[in-house]
C-alpha cells in the first residue's frame, strides 16, 4: 500500500450504548439493536439473537429512527377549541386531561357503560385493553381485526384451532412445496423473507396465487392471477381433483379430523346435520375394528370413515360421506370454475396433481415416536411436505370465512397440518374454539361486564342480543347479522352510533385506530357523521377522545386528546396472552421499555389506561382501600395475574423453589431479567412434542406445565363445523331462539357447516357490466398502514401512488404512464394518475394503501406529494351495500363474522384531463403540531 494513503478507520463506533428492545414498525415485532450516542438515537439494526428475525431488519425497521423523530409527534394534551374537523387545539396539562376524561366516563359507568364505546386499533395488547374495558362495564370494546383479517383467524380456529401468521408458520426447514394465498408484504414479513430464501435454496417450489404479482408473488417460482374474490371456488376445485384421484390422507382423516363423525341426516328432524353423541356429549364414530359406536377419543379406537348407522328411524352417515357428495359434483369441477377463476382448467389440474405428488410421493418420515391422546404409540412422524399460508387478500371479501375454510379444508385433506413439511401451530395454539372463551355483554352500571368481550359463539343461545331481540353491541357483533364476529365491526362502531343504531353513545373512545381517514370506507361520510350536529346543536356523537403518537387525520376530530409515546419510550408487552412472537419451535414473548425518555409532555397510554382505572374505581385497576393498583403500565405487566401463576409475561416467573418460567407468581425483577436478556424470552418445545401438537400427548402436558391449558386439551379437527349448522337449524324454524325473517335465506345459504363458495355479495346489487373492473389495495413492504407514510426515508420510497393498470385497460383506454384515471364506483369516485403493470389479473387495478394524506395532517406540507398524488380507494367503497329494492341495508361485511369486504370493490374506468391534484380533494386540516422543517436532520455529538 503506498505510504500515503490515510489511515481509514472502516468500524468506527457508531454509539456509546445499545439497548435491546422490540421493533414497532410492523406487526412482525423483531428485535433490534437501538444504538445511543449521547443520549439519543443514532441507529437500529436487528438482533441477531432474537427468534423472529434473527438479526435480519427491512427498511421500516431501520427507518424506525425517523419514526421516533417525526415531525408530527403530539406533544402533549389537547382539547379542542375549534369546530370538530378543524385541528385547531390547546394544550393543556395531563392532570386537566385525566379530570375531564373522568368526568365523561363516570357518570356512564354508574348509570350507563354501554354508552362507552372503546376500540383499539393496531396496539397489540388486547388482553389489556379488554381488561379494562371489561371492568368499565362496556360490552363496546374490540381492537382492528374486525376490518384486517377475521375471517382468518376465526376460519382457522374454528377449523382446526389455529391459522396463519400469529397462529402457524409453514415448516421452513422441511417443506418442498409452499404455496401463498393474498399475501401482501406487510404481515409477518422478515420470517416470510427468510423462510422462502431458505426454502429456494433447498430447490423447493413456490406458487403464488394473487391477482397482483408483487412482492413474495414476484419473487414465486408460478404467479396464479387468479380473479379477486373467487379464491374459494378455486380451492375446492383442487379438493375435486384430489378426491377425484384419491389422493387424500385417509388415515390422517381418521385418526385427527371429524371426517369419521356421524352426522344426523333426516332433513324432518330438529337434529338434522347435527353430531351423534353419547351421553357425555361425545360425539360417536363407528369402530372398524368392533362396529360398534364409540365416542371419537375412546382408547384404541379406529373410526371409519365410510360408515352409517341407523337410529331411531334416522340415518346417521359420517362427515367424509357428505364432503365426497358435495365437492365430486360437477359445479367444483375445474372446467367449470375456470372462466370464473380466470385459471385454465388444465391448469387447476395440474396444479392439483403437483399438490398430491408433493404431498404424498416425496412424503417424509421422521424416526420419532410419539403418543396420541387416544394412548396409540407411533414409530414415525409421517410429513405431507406441502404448506400454504395466506392472509388478508382471500380474508377481506363477504365470502372470505367459507374460503378461508376452505384452505384450511385443503391442508387437512393432504393431512399437512401439524405434520413434517406442512403448517405448523406457534404455541399457545392450537387452541380449538371450545378452548376459548364466549363473548359476554351483560351489563350492570357500577359493576365489571359479566365476562371478556370476545369469543367464539357455539349457537344461536351465545348471540349478544336483548330480550327484545336487539344488539347488545354498538357494531351489532354476534347478532343474526354477523353471528361469528370474534373479533368484532370496528368499521362500523362510527355510522351505527351515528345512526342510533342499536342505540345512541356518549362517548367514543378511540386508540390509534385512523377513522377518518384510510381506516374507514365511506371516508367522507364518516366524516361528516364525526361533525354531524343534532337541530338542537350538539354533535350527534357527544364526545370522543382519542390517543395517539401522532397527529394523523382522526386527531382533528376528537375533543380530547391523549398524546403517546413513540415505541421507544414506553414500555410494551408482547404477551402469550394476546399476540405473541412465537415461532413452531418455541413459546416465547416479548417486552418494549423506554430506551430513550420523551421529550415531550406525552404518556404512554398503557400508563394512561391504569391511571384512568384508578381514577374511576375500576374494580382491576384498584386496591380494596381503593387506592391505585398499579402505578404504570410496568408494574401492571409485572404485577398482573389472570388467574393464579399466569401473568402478562411466562418468564422469569417466581416460583417455590426460585424463578421459574410459564407458571409463578409476580417477579419484581422480570422486567430486568428480559432487558438482560434482549427483550424476549423462549422456552423450547420438547423434541417428541414437535409435531402433532393438538393430538400430541408430550405437547398437551407440556402446554399445561407452561399455563396455555389447565388440563390437556386435545381435539379434533373440524371439517365439518356443527356450531354453522345450529344457526341454519334456527334460520330453518327450529329452536326458542329465532333469527329475524328477512335474514332466514341468508343464513341458509351462507352459514354452512361445509366449506362453501358463493359469489361475493355486493355482485348481486352491482351490474358486473357496468362495474366490470376489481379494484385492490396492497400494503407496501415499506409502509405498515399510515405510519410509514410520514416517515422522512420511507416517504422517498413510496412518496405517491398511481392507480396500477393491467395492459388490457391500459390499451382500451389509450393510457400511458402519468395519465390520468376517473374510477367511478356505486358509491364515489376519484380521479388519479395511473401507472402500466403487466404481471396483473387482467380485470383488476390496484394501489398501494394508505400513501394519500389529508392536507394538514402528518405535520408534511400542503404540498406534499402524499396530499396532491397519493389517494385512498376508501373514498370508493361504502359500509353498506348498495341498495337492492327490499328497502334494506346490508353492511358490507363477510355475513359470518362482520369482517369488512374491502375487496369486493367493483368500478369503471374514463381516461381523464390531469387535475392539478387528486380528487376528491379536502379542506386542509390546521396542524396542531405545525409543520415539519424541510430537511430533517440532526447531529450527535463526536
Amino acid at each position: 500500500m503506498p505510504k500515503d494513503q490515510p489511515d481509514l478507520n472502516l468500524s468506527p463506533r457508531v454509539s456509546d450504548e445499545i439497548r435491546k428492545t422490540t421493533c414497532y414498525m410492523c406487526a412482525c415485532r423483531c428485535g433490534i439493536n437501538v444504538h445511543l450516542k449521547d443520549g439519543k438515537v443514532a441507529y437500529i439494526e436487528g438482533n441477531r439473537d432474537h427468534p423472529v428475525n434473527k438479526g435480519v431488519l427491512c427498511a421500516k425497521g431501520s427507518a424506525g429512527i425517523m419514526q421516533h423523530n417525526a415531525p408530527s409527534r403530539l406533544r402533549a394534551p389537547m382539547r379542542r377549541v375549534g369546530p370538530r374537523g378543524s385541528g385547531e387545539f390547546e394544550e393543556i396539562s395531563w392532570d386537566e386531561a385525566l379530570e375531564t376524561a373522568v368526568s365523561w366516563m363516570k357518570p356512564l359507568r354508574d348509570t350507563a357503560p354501554e354508552k362507552l364505546a372503546f376500540f383499539t386499533g393496531r396496539d397489540q395488547s388486547q388482553s389489556f385493553t379488554g381488561l379494562w374495558a371489561q371492568h368499565f362495564g362496556t360490552p363496546n370494546f374490540a381492537a382492528h381485526g374486525g376490518f384486517c383479517s377475521v375471517n382468518m383467524a376465526t376460519a382457522g380456529i374454528y377449523t382446526m384451532g389455529g391459522a396463519f401468521w400469529e397462529f402457524g408458520s409453514p415448516d421452513w426447514e422441511q417443506t418442498k412445496l409452499f404455496m401463498i394465498f393474498g399475501v401482501a408484504e406487510d404481515h409477518d414479513s422478515n420470517p416470510i423473507k427468510m423462510g422462502i430464501g431458505r426454502i429456494k435454496e433447498r430447490g423447493a417450489k413456490v406458487i403464488g396465487v394473487n391477482p397482483i404479482r408483487s412482492g413474495y408473488n414476484a419473487v414465486a417460482d408460478e404467479w396464479v392471477g387468479i380473479t379477486p374474490g373467487t379464491d374459494g371456488l378455486f380451492i375446492l376445485a383442487l379438493v375435486h381433483e384430489l378426491l377425484k384421484a384419491g389422493r387424500i390422507d385417509l388415515d390422517y382423516l381418521a385418526r385427527f379430523t371429524n371426517a369419521p363423525v356421524l352426522v344426523n341426516g333426516d332433513p324432518k328432524s330438529p337434529e338434522h346435520g347435527l353430531f351423534l353423541r353419547d351421553d357425555d356429549g361425545k360425539p360417536l364414530v363407528m369402530d372398524r375394528a368392533t362396529g360398534k359406536l364409540t365416542p371419537f377419543d375412546r382408547p384404541g379406537v379406529k373410526p371409519d370413515l365410510a360408515a352409517s348407522h341407523r337410529k331411531a328411524g334416522i340415518t346417521h352417515r359420517t362427515v367424509m360421506q357428505l364432503m365426497v357428495e358435495r365437492y365430486l359434483q360437477p359445479e367444483y369441477a375445474p372446467e367449470a370454475v375456470a372462466e370464473r377463476c380466470g385459471i385454465e382448467a388444465h391448469r387447476i389440474k395440474r396444479l392439483a396433481a403437483e399438490l398430491a405428488r408433493v404431498a404424498f410421493d416425496e412424503a417424509i418420515e421422521l424416526d420419532h415416536s410419539w403418543t396420541d391422546f387416544r394412548g396409540d404409540t407411533h414409530d414415525k412422524m409421517i410429513g405431507r411436505p406441502v404448506s400454504f399460508h395466506a392472509m388478508r387478500g382471500i380474508s377481506a371479501h363477504s365470502n372470505g370465512f367459507q374460503t378461508c375454510r376452505a384452505l384450511h379444508m385443503l391442508q387437512i385433506l393432504l393431512g399437512a397440518v401439524e405434520t413434517p413439511g406442512g403448517m405448523r401451530f406457534k404455541p399457545p395454539y392450537p387452541k380449538p374454539s371450545q378452548a376459548h372463551p364466549k363473548p359476554h355483554g351483560k351489563v350492570t352500571p357500577g359493576a365489571p361486564l359479566d365476562g371478556p368481550h370476545l369469543g367464539f359463539v357455539h349457537g344461536p343461545d351465545d348471540l349478544m342480543l336483548k330480550e327484545d331481540g336487539s344488539p347488545i353491541r354498538i357494531d351489532k357483533a354476534f347478532t343474526w347479522e354477523n353471528p361469528m364476529s370474534a373479533h368484532g365491526l370496528m368499521h362500523m362502531v362510527i355510522s351505527n352510533a351515528h345512526a342510533g343504531d342499536p342505540y345512541r353513545i356518549d362517548t367514543l373512545f378511540l386508540y390509534m385506530a385512523n377513522m377518518s381517514w384510510n381506516s374507514s370506507m365511506n371516508t367522507r361520510g364518516v366524516m361528516e357523521m364525526l361533525t354531524d350536529k343534532t337541530p338542537d346543536g350538539d354533535y350527534v356523537i357527544p364526545r370522543i377522545i382519542y390517543s395517539d403518537a401522532y397527529s394523523s387525520e382522526m386527531v382533528a376530530y376528537a375533543d380530547l386528546i391523549l398524546p403517546d409515546t413513540t415505541y421507544l419510550e414506553r414500555h410494551d408487552c408482547i404477551s402469550l396472552l394476546d399476540r405473541p412472537i412465537c415461532e413452531p419451535d418455541a413459546a416465547a414473548d416479548a417486552i418494549r421499555w423506554p430506551v430513550v425518555e420523551p421529550d415531550r409532555d406525552v404518556r404512554g397510554f398503557q400508563s394512561v389506561l391504569c391511571d384512568l382505572g384508578a381514577r374511576l374505581g375500576l374494580p382491576a385497576f384498584v386496591n380494596e382501600d381503593g387506592s391505585a393498583k398499579y402505578k404504570d403500565y410496568a408494574d401492571y405487566i409485572t404485577n398482573h395475574q389472570r388467574k393464579p401463576g399466569i401473568g402478562p409475561l411466562a418468564g422469569w416467573r417466581m416460583g417455590e423453589n426460585g424463578l421459574t418460567h410459564g407458571r409463578g407468581g409476580p417477579n419484581e425483577g422480570q422486567i430486568d431479567s428480559y432487558i438482560a436478556n434482549g427483550g424476549f424470552f423462549v422456552a423450547h418445545v420438547p423434541d417428541e412434542a414437535a409435531y402433532y401438537k393438538p393430538w400430541n400427548s408430550a405437547y398437551q402436558d407440556w402446554a399445561v406445565e407452561m399455563g396455555f391449558y389447565d388440563t390437556p386439551q386435545p381435539y379434533l379437527f373440524q371439517l365439518y363445523v356443527e356450531p354453522l349448522r345450529k344457526f341454519q337449524l334456527a334460520a330453518e324454524g327450529h329452536g326458542d331462539r329465532q333469527p329475524p325473517d328477512h335474514l332466514r335465506e341468508r343464513i341458509k345459504a351462507t352459514l354452512d357447516p361445509l366449506p362453501i363458495w358463493y359469489a361475493p355479495l355486493s355482485d348481486g346489487r352491482e351490474d358486473p357490466v357496468e362495474f366490470p373492473v376489481h379494484a385492490l389495495t396492497q400494503r407496501p413492504m415499506a409502509m405498515y398502514h399510515s405510519w410509514g407514510s410520514q416517515n422522512a426515508w420511507l416517504r422517498q420510497i413510496h412518496g405517491r401512488n398511481p392507480l396500477y393498470l393491467p395492459t388490457y385497460w391500459m390499451e382500451k383506454l389509450g393510457l400511458r404512464d402519468g395519465d390520468w384515471v376517473r374510477v367511478i364506483s356505486s358509491h364515489g369516485e376519484i380521479t388519479v394518475p395511473c401507472a402500466h403493470m403487466a404481471a396483473l389479473n387482467k380485470d383488476t387495478i390496484w394501489t398501494w394503501n394508505a400513501i394519500g394524506k389529508r392536507k394538514g395532517a402528518w405535520a408534511l406540507d400542503k404540498h406534499a406529494p402524499e396530499a396532491t398524488k397519493g389517494f385512498l380507494l376508501n373514498h370508493l367503497i361504502h359500509e353498506l351495500l348498495p341498495p337492492k329494492g327490499d328497502g334494506l341495508r346490508w353492511a358490507n361485511s363477510d355475513p359470518v363474522t362482520g369482517q369488512a369486504a374491502w375487496f369486493d370493490l367493483r368500478v369503471r374506468l374514463e381516461k381523464s384531463a390531469a387535475p392539478e391534484e387528486s380528487q376528491p380533494a379536502f379542506a386542509p386540516q390546521k396542524s396542531p403540531v405545525g409543520k415539519g422543517p424541510r430537511e430533517l436532520r440532526w447531529k450527535s455529538k463526536s
